[in-house]
């Protein structure tokens, strides 16, 4: 029954895939080039500007990965626990869900910006001579605006996996280890954690494929060079030079073989969690 719809969206997904990598090959018939070559490979492989544009894309998956893990988490372990306003803390924390990473990306370019509300209200009280002098956390080579966006949106990702988790895990098992006397450290660290090792390394690869294949959000608010690898893929392309965009397609193939790679990791390790 499925059939249609996934004739439909393979047809589609796989002669687009096909023909980028075709082209990343350099065959580029509108440019009479129709000879299948290395080149673009070539080109990138020894270009060091393309190592630097890698190095800003995992540095920005990385980080973002690592740091909505560890918030994620502690979220979660405090949501877990029922208290006065626990729904109404759940429902506000959840609230960005809907909202778009390039909407998200505004509202960080409007607050972290050097013109942007923190440094206006750093102005406003004193704490530098003028807007110009906040630190500059947009279009930084340390990709900060980047991260904090994906942090602001990926922490709720991971969070609410984990609370789904420790919602089928339940507290038996902690108050066993209560029980033979395990503190509230041993419990966590040798019972709670390895229950979630699995829904961890879960969503830890979802939120890293994506932050490393993304355009969007690099593209507003990173540097201009080194710029990560969707960006720069993106610039080859629409270059006025029709010949670069072997290059584009070279960086778009790469892009997908390690997304392919992420996934065939994340299948492996669901279908070990599930077994």
């Amino acid at each position: 029954m499925l059939a249609p719809a996934l004739s439909v969206v393979l047809l589609l997904f796989g002669s687009g895939l096909l023909l980028a990598v075709l082209q990343s090959f350099g065959y580029l018939p509108f440019i009479g080039r129709t000879t299948l070559t290395l080149d673009a490979y070539r080109d990138l492989l020894g270009s060091r500007a393309f190592y630097q544009s890698l190095g800003i894309s995992l540095w920005v998956a990385g980080v973002s990965t690592l740091l909505a893990t560890l918030l994620g988490l502690a979220v979660a372990l405090l949501l877990r626990r029922p208290f006065s306003g626990r729904r109404r803390a759940l429902f506000l924390f959840q609230l960005n869900l809907p909202i778009p990473h390039l909407v998200g990306g505004v509202g960080i370019l409007l607050l972290l910006g050097q013109s942007g509300l923190l440094a206006r209200a750093a102005y406003a009280v004193g704490l530098i001579a003028q807007p110009a002098d906040f630190p500059a956390l947009i279009y930084d080579r340390f990709a900060i605006g980047i991260i904090a966006e994906y942090l602001w949106k990926e922490t709720v990702f991971m969070a609410l996996v984990l609370l789904g988790a420790l919602r089928t895990i339940g507290d038996e098992w902690e108050q066993a280890a209560a029980t033979l006397g395990a503190s509230a450290w041993q419990r966590f660290r040798h019972v709670l954690l390895p229950l979630l090792r699995p829904s961890l390394r879960a969503a830890s690869i979802l939120i890293f494929a994506f932050s490393f294949g993304a355009f969007e959000i690099p593209y507003l608010l990173g540097q201009r060079f080194p710029s990560a690898l969707p960006v720069v893929a993106y610039r080859r392309y629409t270059d006025v030079d029709l010949a670069a965009r072997a290059e584009a397609m070279a960086i778009a193939v790469m892009l997908s073989l390690v997304s392919l790679v992420l996934i065939v990791i994340y299948g492996r390790w669901t279908t070990r969690a599930a077994v």
